[in-house]
């Protein structure tokens, strides 16, 4: 079983809480839908293979090996996804994140803010990998603006480190715009 404080993040305007199979349809909707797939991986299958998938991922989940959250707005609605996977004593890798048509304003930063404070904060992890793919311009931006360090690349992905010191430095600055955006 999940620690408690892993089942469930809350920030100013949104929610993460840990997949179940019930989100399956959400997902594999999410992961085939052309507007919000053009930077990952090829999807084979059908919601039902997703389904599965998450049964299978649950192990994972309990052996605190791999953290798969919905991301939500305040009212329930499901506006992405976001992984934390490989998780190891000195580091953890970060992915799957979409944001849908239902995200709010800010959940680019809200959702990097709580998945972010998981692995470092909650995990105690040091450190953070990303990969993205090379013409996933948004995405390099926000990881750059971040400060995350480029590593290597190769003719698809740029893999880059987030230090636990650099986000715990403007955690609270990210806070403050999130809840300055909350009360406005």
């Amino acid at each position: 079983m999940v620690h408690d404080i892993l089942t469930r993040v809350e920030g100013p305007n949104l929610v993460l809480r840990l997949i179940r199979p019930a989100d399956a349809d959400y997902i594999f909707a999410l992961r085939t839908d052309a507007a919000y797939n053009r930077h990952l991986s090829e999807v084979r299958g059908t919601a039902e293979d997703q389904r599965r998938w998450i049964e299978s991922y649950k192990a994972r989940e309990a052996d605190l090996r791999e953290l798969y959250y919905i991301i939500e707005r305040r009212d329930g609605t499901p506006c992405g996804t976001v992984r934390l996977y490989d998780i190891r004593a000195e580091e953890f890798t970060w992915g799957s994140w979409i944001l849908d048509h239902n995200k709010t304003r800010k959940a680019a930063l809200e959702s990097v803010v709580l998945s972010f404070g998981i692995g470092f904060e909650r995990l105690g992890r040091p450190k953070a990998l990303v990969d993205v793919r090379i013409n996933n311009d948004r995405a390099v931006a926000i990881y750059r603006r971040l400060g995350m360090t480029e590593v290597r690349r190769d003719d698809q992905d740029i893999y880059l480190v987030y230090a636990r010191g650099r986000f715990e430095a403007d955690r609270a600055g990210y806070l403050a715009i999130l809840e300055a955006e909350c009360a406005g």
